[in-house]
Parts: C-alpha cells; sequence; structure tokens
C-alpha cells in the first residue's frame, strides 16, 4: 500500500468515525475490537478538535491516555510514551489504567514513571530528561517494558468494557 492509498484510507475511516455514537461505532466495526477501538479513538480526537480538549469528558480522556500507552510502548515502550506527544497523558495515565480495572499494568506504569525522577510529568518536563543518554534509566524502563508485555491483563478488553459502561458520558 502506497502513501497515498494510505491517506486516502484513512480519511475514509475518519469520515466513517465522524459523529458516530458508541453503539453506532460498535456496529461499524462489526465485533472486530480492534476496528472499534481505533474508530473511538479517532472519534474523539475529532471531537477534541471541534471543542477542544477541555470539552472532552473524564471518560473520553481515559480512552484517550490508555490507548496511547497501549500503542507506544507496544511499538516502542515506556520512553517512547513519554517521549511522543502521548506524553501528555503522563499526568493521568496511572488513574486512568485503575479506573478501567488494570491495577498491575497501573503499578508497572507507576515504576515507570518514579524511574523518570521528575515531580512535574509536563511535555516540557519529559522531553528534557530524555536529552541526554542515561544508561540506568533506559534499562530499568526496558524493565518496565518486559513487565507489561508479559501482564496477563487484557487491557484491550478491559478499556472496550469500560467504553460501553461509559457510553452515555463517551459521546464522540
Amino acid at each position: 500500500m502506497d502513501y497515498q492509498e494510505i491517506m486516502r484510507e484513512y480519511a475514509n475511516l475518519r469520515a466513517r468515525c465522524a459523529g458516530k455514537s458508541v453503539d453506532e461505532l460498535l456496529a461499524i466495526s462489526n465485533g472486530n475490537e480492534i476496528e472499534f477501538i481505533q474508530a473511538i479513538e479517532m472519534a474523539i480526537q475529532q471531537k477534541s478538535e471541534r471543542v477542544g480538549e477541555h470539552g472532552l469528558s473524564e471518560e473520553e480522556r481515559i480512552v484517550l491516555a490508555v490507548e496511547a500507552l497501549e500503542r507506544e510502548v507496544n511499538n516502542g515502550g515506556y520512553s517512547q510514551f513519554f517521549t511522543n506527544s502521548s506524553g501528555e497523558y503522563a499526568p493521568i495515565i496511572v488513574d486512568s489504567l485503575s479506573r478501567i480495572g488494570c491495577n498491575e499494568t497501573a503499578r508497572i506504569t507507576k515504576k515507570a514513571i518514579d524511574i523518570l525522577g521528575i515531580q512535574e510529568l509536563s511535555p516540557e518536563a519529559l522531553e528534557s530528561i530524555f536529552v541526554s543518554e542515561n544508561d540506568v534509566r533506559d534499562d530499568e524502563l526496558d524493565e518496565c517494558d518486559q513487565l507489561y508485555y508479559g501482564t496477563s491483563e487484557n487491557i484491550l478488553g478491559k478499556l472496550i468494557d469500560f467504553i460501553k459502561a461509559n457510553k452515555n458520558v463517551i459521546q464522540p
């Protein structure tokens, strides 16, 4: 698939998700959990573009935070989560994981945050700690990555259950 095909597919997905309810997004995904999560995340992001981050419910921010963690840690580990734009969710990610019932993953993520050794979890603070190499920090974060990959928690399933249980306040 070339770049233009990818962009057309992305535009089609955005158009299909725009303004849809949780139930409509579930129907569009035909029971495919990954498609549903992609659709709900995209719909919430579109809502954020329309109304601003302050216009999202706490539950919508939880969905975005957990999905950002899933995507980034599975793709490049905790260091990628903290250094990419997804780091904006660092201040709420531990609570977000707990809210959806992923307490083991919340503990691992808290450990990863503690390794950073900073009080403020702002994007600027996160960026500043990764400008220099730190083998000890990187090794400790790698250990957290391995713990994350080894957890038996079904983060995707619990996130979907959370979305379904809170569809009255998750209204993309």
